[in-house]
């Protein structure tokens, strides 16, 4: 099996809007269309990561409507599958209008599945004749476990034995080592080093968009304006990133290149070597390949930390990935200094939360930005934190395997907890 390749098919994909209720969208779309009718009613049932993920964020192609309920019914009603992450741009004004009203009328329903621990999405549909199809999704953004029409069941690769590609990859990629990632990224061919470089066309031009809006962006641009801060190579990056994830988390139609299924992520495992590359000049196959390296980082810290973490993705898992790309361009596959890197910015910025999907993003992306250049810088120059200090290891696999725990069992309750912060939130409107 190809690592690489598969991570860079089922991990690293065209997404416009937030990929959690894009894939609730998504999810609907496939019960939908086994329906053949409109949906009369349906009802979601969301893991507590995706729920949370979704709460708050902007939906493209809604004029700033916001959440995961919306995109539930626009999905029933677009009805396409075939466009997967960018099912939205299947959207327009009238289709937005009847979603909001199916939302309205108490038709669609999202519940909480608090036992699910995984990514999880469930749509059951009715139609007006009592015409039933259902669709789950789970363990990835796009990956259909579950599908049913009339109590008939059609697919259900649920079971343990009945491991897809997708389970495989991130099986090898959790056995592997630091070592091993530096060589599939260095075996890339040019099939992959194409595609790599569409994501950084695609994110860049995300980028372009979010010049336009007064958020994260623009006012890190004041700062330089008003000579608070320099116009250098950390502050034009910085602005980069969050130029992007402004874009979107504001619901722009443009779509990004994700990384480990998320589009904050892929702006900064992408964009913050490609800037930093550029800027110093490296040769560009030597940019795409540390590219490489940072999507498939960032899919190996989510195979220990999860899919929909209590710890921010966008800062810590594409920040490892974005740091170790930055080491490798000066270095190549010195692990040593890619491992230093690693630890210094996982010391730094570890702890921090997920509260879902928002506006606020641009800023972690902004942290994540900042903390994997300056970690990158001190490990080049082979500074940086070690095992006798923290939950740092004594390798770089050891330390984010420390950090899965502490993500998966020292803070499981730390999502109920937000959950339930927003549900109260919204019960209080």
């Amino acid at each position: 099996m190809n690592v690489l390749k598969e991570v860079l098919k089922h991990q690293v994909y065209p997404a416009m809007g937030c990929t959690e209720p894009v894939s609730v969208a998504l999810c609907g779309a496939y019960a939908a269309q086994l329906l053949g009718q409109a949906p009369a009613k349906a009802v979601f049932r969301l893991d507590p990561g995706t729920y949370k993920n979704g709460c708050g964020v902007r939906i493209p192609n809604t004029d700033g409507e916001k959440g995961n309920l919306l995109a539930a019914a626009m999905g029933l009603l677009i009805a396409r599958p075939d466009l997967q992450m960018e099912i939205l741009s299947g959207a327009d004004k009238e289709l937005v209008a009847r979603a909001k009203e199916l939302v309205a009328q108490g038709k669609v329903r999202l519940e909480v599945a608090p036992e699910k621990h995984c990514f999880y999405i469930e749509a059951s549909v009715e139609g007006a004749n009592g015409a039933k199809a259902a669709c789950v999704i789970e363990g990835s953004h796009t990956e259909v476990v579950y599908l049913a029409k009339d109590g008939r069941t059609l697919k259900d690769t649920r079971k343990k034995e009945e491991k897809t590609a997708c389970c495989a990859f991130k099986d090898a990629l959790k056995k592997a080592t630091l070592a091993d990632l530096i060589a599939w990224a260095e075996a890339a061919d040019a099939d992959d080093l194409a595609y790599i470089k569409k994501g950084v066309e695609m994110n860049l031009k995300a980028a372009e968009m979010g010049q336009a809006l007064q958020k994260v962006g623009f006012y890190i641009k004041e700062l330089v304006r008003k000579k608070l801060l320099q116009m250098d190579l950390i502050s034009s990056t910085k602005i980069l990133t969050a130029c992007a994830a402004d874009a979107r988390m504001d619901g722009q139609s443009v779509p990004v290149m994700s990384s480990g299924e998320s589009g904050n992520q892929g702006v900064v495992t992408i964009l913050v070597p490609w800037k930093v590359g550029k800027e110093m000049e490296v040769p560009e196959e030597t940019i795409l390949k540390s590219i490489a390296l940072s999507h498939l980082l960032n899919g190996y810290v989510k195979v220990f930390t999860g899919e929909l973490a209590p710890i921010c993705g966008c800062a810590i898992a594409a920040g490892v990935g974005a740091t170790a790309a930055i080491v490798y361009q000066q270095r190549g596959g010195n692990i040593p200094a890619i491992t230093l890197a690693i630890n210094n910015i996982i010391s730094d910025i570890g702890g921090m939360l997920c509260d879902g999907a928002k506006s606020g993003c641009a800023l972690k992306v902004v942290s994540s930005t900042d903390a994997a250049i300056r970690a990158a810088f001190m490990g080049m120059h082979d500074y940086g934190i070690t095992e006798v200090e923290g939950f740092v290891g004594r390798s770089a696999e050891e330390t984010i395997q420390n950090l899965g725990s502490i993500s998966t069992v020292g803070m499981s309750a730390v999502d109920p907890m937000i959950v339930d912060i927003m549900q109260e939130k919204t019960a209080n409107k």
